[in-house]
């Protein structure tokens, strides 16, 4: 007869205690294959126990497959295939990878906490919940997302980038990542992808891991190199012209026309504009899209949310020509959208408002202070004549060349020495052609206020020993 004790349940219902002993007599042999089992209320009056807390064990081991049953007969033990003993695995410790801290870096591409419109968004967010449609905030939405979101895309899209698309062409997703692979399922994998060279490393990552062909175009002073382009065989060019990274470059009109015009050449032939960035150039006004000269559907636009309110803010979104809309949901239609219903509805109320203009406007003003700050500390400091500073009115970084002879490498380990995080432009080629570019890249818009000069000086000392004339 079954016998268990009942005094250490932690915090089990009886039933389920009882299931898990009967279970763990069957799977360590002690109830071999085919015994019988006691009947439902002999086990109950063994046990001092209620029949019900029998049947439910009985039940759940029997639904599990564990016990099987012979009516009128009784339960009886099913049959168990013996697992085999493990083989000696590695210790697994659920420890991540330690991030080395640094007092300041300027390689992560960040927006300071403190800037973030907490109390707008939260009562935002509040509204969407006790004003918006309970069906709209719990139903499953279109693959390209909530509707008034889109509608809302669509208008500040017009006003502020002189970009007219309908709210139908625009498909959100929870960051740009998402997006990419959502394109390259669209555009097909069988498409050669055509990448800057030196440019975002996460971009090409992504596009490998779906099995891609890519090429990577040197870039010249205009913008991605017409001579590559053409003798990549590159189906699809993936481009940041408004404020190209690492580099900075602003690409002018005439090389976007030569683009342009080498997309109409072949019909299966587009390009992605990626605009992360462009609401922050510290100079005269954005510079208008690719995608709003336009006139043949060539050009996918990419733009973020992360940037502009804060990284860990997964809001994106893509225009697509309007043949592209609707092969996005033929193929792809079958998707559920990657963003939350609630945050959706409550970003379309903040750009609705005029909240996510006076934010953008706010923190321009904030950057510039900063860059224009930075800029007047390196040209008063001691190796002043020794750096040069490229692309800093283009956007959230800027290129500071320091006269040198020293390699990169030798720089950046004397700045991790002095607890900076730095990197420079030889680390953003996919085949690093030297380690000699001596041009840091500063990421200045996460460092806090308190902390962005000491930082400075502690970088100024850490390349201090290195300056040569």
């Amino acid at each position: 007869m079954l016998t268990y004790t009942f005094d250490n349940r932690h915090g089990m219902s009886m039933y389920e205690h009882l299931y898990r002993c009967i279970k763990n007599d069957i799977t360590s042999g002690k109830l071999f294959a085919s015994e019988k089992l006691p009947s439902k209320r002999t086990l109950a009056k063994n046990l001092g126990i209620s029949l019900i807390t029998v049947e439910n064990a009985y039940a759940q081991l029997l639904l599990e497959g564990y016990i099987f049953s012979r009516p009128k007969i009784g339960y009886f033990v099913a049959p168990l295939i013996k697992q085999p003993c493990p083989s000696i695995l590695p210790e697994v410790t659920d420890k991540q990878p330690k991030e080395e801290s640094f007092f300041a870096s300027f390689s992560q591409s960040s927006v300071p906490e403190e800037t973030f419109p907490y109390n707008i968004w939260a009562r935002l967010l509040r509204h969407t919940l006790t004003t918006a449609n309970e069906h709209d905030l719990l139903s499953d939405t279109s693959a390209g997302g909530v509707l008034a979101l889109r509608q809302a895309i669509a208008g500040y899209l017009y006003e502020f980038r002189v970009v007219n698309v309908d709210p139908s062409q625009i498909i959100i997703g929870a960051g740009t990542q998402i997006l990419y692979n959502l394109i390259v399922q669209l555009l097909g994998r069988d498409k050669v992808y055509a990448l800057e060279d030196p440019g975002y490393p996460r971009l090409a990552q992504i596009y490998l891991a779906n099995s891609v062909s890519c090429r990577w175009l040197p870039m010249d002073p205009a913008g991605i190199s017409m001579d590559s382009l053409k003798k990549s065989q590159a189906d699809i060019l993936h481009i940041t012209p408004s404020h190209q990274f690492p580099t900075g470059i602003v690409m002018p009109i005439s090389r976007r026309q030569e683009i342009l015009r080498w997309a109409l050449e072949k019909a299966d032939r587009y390009i992605i504009e990626d605009d992360y960035d462009c609401e922050f150039r510290l100079s005269g006004r954005p510079i208008p899209p690719l995608q709003g000269i336009d006139t043949a559907e060539k050009v996918l636009y990419i733009n973020t949310f992360s940037q502009t309110l804060a990284p860990t803010f997964r809001i994106s979104y893509m225009v697509l020509p309007r043949h592209l809309t609707q092969l996005f949901y033929q193929k792809l239609g079958f998707y559920s959208c990657t963003v939350s219903n609630f945050e959706q509805f409550t970003l379309a109320k903040f750009i609705m408002d005029g909240h996510l203009e006076r934010h953008i406007n706010r923190m321009r003003t904030h950057y510039r202070n900063k860059c224009d700050l930075i800029s007047s500390y390196i040209a008063k400091s001691f190796l002043a004549s020794y750096f040069k500073i490229a692309g800093e009115n283009s956007g959230l970084h800027f290129l500071l060349h320091f006269k040198t002879c020293a390699s990169d490498k030798e720089l950046s380990l004397a700045a991790k020495r002095k607890n900076i995080d730095v990197r420079f432009l030889s680390q953003y080629y996919h085949k690093k052609p030297s380690d000699n570019s001596h041009m840091l890249l500063i990421n200045y818009a996460g460092i806090p206020a308190e902390k962005l000069l000491a930082a400075f000086d502690l970088l100024f000392e850490a390349l201090a020993p290195y300056a040569e004339n």
